[in-house]
């Protein structure tokens, strides 16, 4: 670099423009990294002839004409020269002379000081850019910092008097290699800063005033992480420009209406129902306005949907104030004496949703808003928001999400402290699982439940966890509102403009305790005495609008009075409530699904089989490839032409059952959607459900979505390694519509126990707390195998517990039974153990008149097992799903003879008939298999226990006793049985751990209750 520096100020000098850019542009490659600025000028300092006359003439004409043409450190030295110049005097001598006298008058040294002193204040600048959020103004109560670490950064020179003396300034200046004396020059601004607005160049002192402006003051950004330029200019401009931050009159009265309206609700609340809980928004009013800011210039950007996560402090007012519920059915639910219409358990008020569409009073445009109903697990809502937003945007075809978008609401202890936020931003950026941005507003009360921030937190700052997808992150003072809307409407403006996330931080307080009963003076003693003696935001806002004549205080005091006489209305209303409907709080309803009532239009079994034709039309899609010259593997091409060779025998293994499941359900214009870790290719390599060019880097192929023209899409999605995040997404996926088949399967079946929380809180009892339907399915591979505890047991014996149904009530046998009993049930729970059972109840999930939760304990080693293949004559027409499958060899054709009867569900069936055939043993013991667990089929099992009624009653499983299926059969058939006659165990023994790692004892185990099953005298007097 040296030697190029050089080279350039030696070319020889002509009066040709392009010359002169050449040696320009050279010297400006140079110039323009920091450390060959500095090296270059070393090389002035020892060879002063460089700054030749005529350079520098050369350079001032370049300057006159174009500025910009020369290097930064160039544009400041002439400046500065010609500043100091007596007025007439520049244009009087020649260029040449004053800048060679201005030249010839400087040692090197001295001209090597003016540009490290430029260098100094862009550094300097940059650190504000990067640093000025430490000592910004963030907390109302002004005796905390947002950031934990509560240092002032020693690059910053700021001027706030608690933060920083004088002296301490005067050493900051010092860092820079400046001083006092360089306060009042003037120096060239860099392209990355927006300070000067129409100037090039400020004085220092206005320099750092503009910064301290703009980074210091009630606002802190964090941006400079973002690996964008663009985004990163993006951002300062929208801050640095001086005087961009105004708002006018009508603004601010619509934020004062706003503001009246959120706290006058909390006061409203608190005098009606003072001892009553309600998770009151006091402390950060400011949020009311902020979200419908957001709403707004989203609305105004063209979006239509938007979808809201939110824990429970604050979401009565954000019901009545942002989504508009009628403000009688919030109050209501504070009567004691209200009965709940029959409908499920329901939930308290600080967890419902609401789903309303209304018109933008801002923009006048239609806008959806939906609060998605949660339950007490902090940010368990955030992938169930972002998977209904997907969903939406697939079904609008938003594939820029420019239409649909999601706001998700966050505590700062929950924001730090629960994993599944990472997880939801993990998916932000992913292809299949990208919402293309979401706003996040964390209400920031600078404390958990009662722990402080240093206890709750190693990051400095709640929203740090942000920081990994790239998302700025501006923290904001929630006792300056017009600061506020101003992030809300930069926020949104970011959202449209870049489709990424962003994170507003709304640093605030709590002015009560966790909830309204409780004593924060117990653990916050210092926090709530200042608290106590906090003014509210409403009326320092109020005072600054009347005393900036926006606003009379008559004007103030009327629109209090106005808002007070709606909530009084409305009280007296709602005392007419006599029954709490939970369907008026439904988050997601499905237009035309259901009858206006919320019941199912019609209660008849839907026929799942299919013609010949159309299977083996899926079958020849499933054995080929529809793209032309593609190259695929050739273990791939193996299992095709395996396929084609099934379908020509017409059999189906697993995999291809589920590929006419899937393929049928495409065909008839129903979405399938197949989501989970390696589910592409399939965990056991089984599906392949996406080919890859060998040849071609990322061509792939998806044959499923090359059955017909008019088919619906199948999306097929490797995600990313996440359960309790992905799961769910699908979720609310599945909840945007009940006409799509949405599966989410787990690596290994036990997997699901990462996302329990979804699992128990929303999909086993989301319809009893919200009725709210969901058809989302979850394939379990299940079985043990002897691959040791943690891949063997989908823990059927969870789900099962969890089933509503009763155990000791034989239920009455009118109407279609099966199909009121999978109404009735709160989830159905099945273990098939053929491909074609597979296939109907796959089909029958999306064809019955309503939906329920399906869980699926699917096999391993059945994938390939021959004898687990079904023939296309269990799938034609006329055949359904059994929730049985009787004994149909030599035992059944003679049930007089047969001593005991085996049942049993799943892979172990295929274990138990082959040592019955090695035993000779198949005419007398009969094996049932129990396909459909839950709902248990008590009127089938009726049947089989009246054929065998002489038969010994046994239950089989392979898993150990106290896990499986035995404890939830067990009571189930005593009902059957009338407790009449024992339903007597083999399996494993009780355990701790799922199964065994050793591979010697898992066997020997297995033989040891094989042995058992088939030993009839095994039970021999013993008692019942």
């Amino acid at each position: 670099m040296f030697e190029l520096y050089a080279d350039a100020a030696r070319l020889p000098l002509r009066t040709t423009a392009n010359v002169h850019t050449k040696r320009e542009v050279v010297v400006q490659s140079c110039l323009s990294v920091e450390a060959g600025i500095r090296s270059a000028l070393r090389i002035v300092a020892l060879s002063p002839s460089v700054l030749s006359s005529s350079y520098v003439e050369e350079m001032y004409y370049a300057w006159l004409e174009d500025p910009r043409s020369v290097h930064e450190s160039w544009d400041a030295y002439f400046r500065n020269a010609q500043a100091s110049s007596p007025v007439g005097e520049a244009e009087e001598r020649r260029p040449s002379m004053l800048l060679q006298g201005r030249a010839m008058s400087q040692t090197p040294a001295m001209s090597l000081k003016v540009v490290e002193d430029h260098l100094a204040v862009h550094n300097l600048i940059r650190a504000y850019q990067i640093r000025g959020h430490h000592v910004a103004q963030l907390d109302p109560l002004g005796i905390l910092t947002a950031d934990i670490d509560s240092f002032v950064p020693s690059d910053l020179i700021t001027t706030i008097d608690k933060l920083v003396t004088p002296d301490d300034a005067s050493q900051t200046l010092g860092f820079y290699g400046l001083d006092e004396s360089d306060l009042d020059k003037t120096f060239q601004l860099p392209s990355t800063t927006f300070i000067g607005g129409h100037e090039t160049t400020l004085p220092l002192r206005e320099i750092i005033h503009r910064l301290e402006t703009s980074y210091c003051g009630h606002i802190g950004m964090e941006f400079m992480f973002i690996n964008n330029v663009e985004q990163c200019q993006w951002i300062r401009q929208k801050f640095e420009t001086p005087g961009i931050m105004k708002f006018t009159d009508r603004e601010k009265r619509t934020l004062l209406a706003r503001l009246v309206r959120s706290t006058r609700f909390e006061d409203f609340l608190a005098r009606k129902w003072s001892s009553e809980k309600r998770f009151g928004l006091e402390g950060c009013e400011v949020l009311i306005p902020a979200l419908k800011m957001i709403i707004d210039r989203s609305s105004a950007a063209g979006i239509e949907s938007v979808i809201i996560g939110m824990p429970h402090r604050g979401r009565l007012n954000v019901l009545a104030n942002v989504v508009r519920k009628d403000l009688d059915q919030i109050f209501c639910q504070f009567d004691p004496k209200l009965e709940a219409a029959d409908e499920g358990s329901g939930d308290v008020k600080y967890h419902l949703g609401m789903y309303h569409e209304r018109i933008n009073r801002e923009t006048d445009k239609n806008i959806t808003l939906s609060l998605m109903a949660n339950p007490s697990h902090l940010e368990a809502v955030d992938p169930v928001v972002q998977g209904k937003t997907k969903a939406e945007q697939f079904y609008r075809g938003d594939t820029e999400g420019k239409k649909v978008m999601s706001i998700l609401m966050h505590g700062d202890a929950a924001f730090a402290g629960q994993g599944v936020v990472y997880e939801t931003f993990h998916l932000s950026e992913l292809p299949s699982y990208t919402t293309l941005g979401t706003i996040h507003v964390v209400v920031n009360n600078q404390i958990g439940f009662t722990t402080d921030p240093r206890m709750a937190r190693s990051s400095p700052y709640p929203t740090d966890v942000a920081r990994v997808v790239n998302a700025p992150i501006f923290h904001v003072n929630a006792d300056d509102p017009e600061a506020v809307m101003y992030v809300c409407r930069v926020a949104a403006e970011w959202r449209s403009t870049f489709n990424k996330d962003v994170v507003i931080d709304l640093v605030c307080y709590r002015r009560f305790g966790h909830n309204e009963m409780d004593e924060p003076m117990f653990t916050q003693p210092l926090m709530y005495k200042q608290i106590r003696k906090q003014e509210h935001v409403l009326k320092k806002y109020a005072d600054k609008l009347i005393s900036e004549g926006v606003v009379t205080l008559q004007e103030f005091e009327e629109e209090v009075a106005k808002y007070d006489k709606i909530c009084e209305e409305a009280y007296t209303a709602s005392k007419d409530e006599k029954i709490l409907h939970i369907r008026h709080w439904l988050d997601s309803p499905w237009p035309n699904f259901f009858t206006a009532e919320g019941e199912p239009k019609c209660m008849s079994y839907p026929p799942t089989g299919l013609t010949d034709e159309v299977l083996k039309h899926i079958g020849e899609a499933a054995s080929s490839v529809p793209l032309q010259d593609f190259s695929i593997h050739s273990g791939v091409s193996r299992i095709l032409r395996g396929r084609a060779d099934m379908v020509s025998k017409r059999t189906v293994d697993w995999a291809l059952g589920e590929y006419m499941a899937f393929g049928s359900l495409l065909k008839d214009g129903i979405h399938v959607r197949l989501s989970g870790q390696d589910v592409e290719r399939g965990t056991f390599s089984h599906r392949h459900h996406v080919l890859h060019d060998q040849e071609v880097d990322k061509r792939f192929c998806i044959p499923l979505n090359h059955l017909s023209p008019d088919q619906a899409p199948y999306t097929v999605c490797n995600s990313s390694l996440s359960e309790y995040g992905v799961l769910g997404f699908e979720l609310g996926f599945a909840m945007a519509s009940p006409n799509a088949l949405v599966c989410w399967e787990a690596q290994f079946g036990d997997f699901h126990n990462t996302a329990q929380c979804i699992i128990d809180q929303f999909i086993s009892s989301g319809q009893a707390k919200w009725v709210r339907n969901n058809g989302i399915v979850l394939l379990l591979p299940h079985g043990m195998e002897g691959m040791g505890p943690e891949h063997s047991s989908a823990r059927p014996e969870r789900f099962l517990q969890m089933s509503k149904d009763d155990p000791d009530r034989y239920p009455e046998f009118t109407g279609d039974f099966e199909v009121q009993q999978l109404y009735d049930c709160n989830w159905i729970v099945v273990n098939c153990s053929t491909p074609a059972n597979y296939f109907h109840v796959l089909r029958r999930q999306i064809l019955l008149p309503f939906r329920k939760p399906l869980i699926i304990f699917t096999p391993k080693s059945l994938l390939r097992l021959p004898e687990a293949r079904s023939s296309f004559d269990e799938m034609t027409t006329g055949t359904k799903f059994r929730r049985i499958i009787p004994d149909e060899g030599p035992a059944s054709k003679n049930p007089g003879k047969v001593k005991r009867v085996i049942f049993c569900t799943g892979k172990v069936y295929y274990e138990l008939a082959k040592e019955r055939k090695q035993l000779k043993l198949e005419d007398t013991v009969a094996v049932v298999r129990l396909e459909q667990i839950s709902p248990f089929p008590f009127d089938l099992i009726k049947a089989e226990v009246e054929l065998y009624d002489n038969a010994e009653m046994i239950w089989c499983q392979e898993e150990h006793k106290n896990m499986g299926y035995y404890d939830y059969v067990r009571p189930r058939f005593l009902t059957v049985l009338s407790n009449k006659k024992p339903v007597w165990y083999v399996g494993r023994d009780p355990a701790a751990a799922p199964a065994t790692g050793n591979k010697f004892t898992h066997l020997a185990e297995l033989k040891r209750f094989m042995d058992t099953a088939f030993d009839l005298s095994a039970f021999e007097g013993r008692s019942f």
